[in-house]
């Protein structure tokens, strides 16, 4: 409830915190949300606070001390994964300025907001979603298919998904 309240479908502008959410979302596949958020912190200390830069530089033995670490998802193709992704979103945001600019230009720079009155109207992934996974795939990102892209845009408030009787919505929309 706190993340939803706070959180989720906020526009994000800061590299930082997308890049936080990239690998959040992409150690969450095949698992559920809740399992990452009770890890976040635990993410947060193993992955220096998600500094992009830092992780882009690491290797075996961080690969390694990351798959010793009971704090977070163990799965080596997703550890290997995270640290190529800051690779390649390095390279996408010093291109486009920031990822956010980048992810922004799918939209004409500005949030896509849905209109759901059901949670069973919200898809799990988009044509525009399909499209930005190909992207981030050219670029060189791993373990980003459609859906988590798809929950990253909605994480991150590219798209407003909350529903058209959600207080957040109504909050957001000016």
């Amino acid at each position: 409830m706190s993340y939803h309240d706070n959180e989720w479908g906020v526009p994000v502008s800061d590299d930082r915190a997308h890049f936080e959410f990239i690998i959040l979302e992409s150690a969450q596949a095949g698992l559920s949300w809740l399992t990452v958020l009770r890890k976040r912190e635990a993410y947060r200390e193993a992955y220096a606070n998600f500094d992009i830069g830092k992780i882009a530089s690491w290797g075996a033995r961080e690969t390694e001390m990351l798959m010793n670490n009971s704090g977070i998802i163990r799965n080596r193709k997703k550890i290997e994964a995270s640290i190529s992704n800051a690779r390649a979103f390095m390279e996408i945001s010093a291109k486009h300025d920031s990822f956010a600019n980048w992810l922004l230009g799918f939209f004409d720079g500005k949030v896509l907001i849905n209109n759901w009155k059901t949670i069973d109207e919200i898809p799990s992934t988009t044509p525009k979603a399909i499209t930005i996974a190909k992207e981030l795939k050219a670029a060189g990102f791993r373990f980003i298919g459609p859906t988590v892209t798809y929950a990253h845009l909605q994480a991150t408030g590219m798209v407003n998904d909350h529903l058209v009787g959600c207080w957040r919505r109504q909050n957001q929309i000016r």
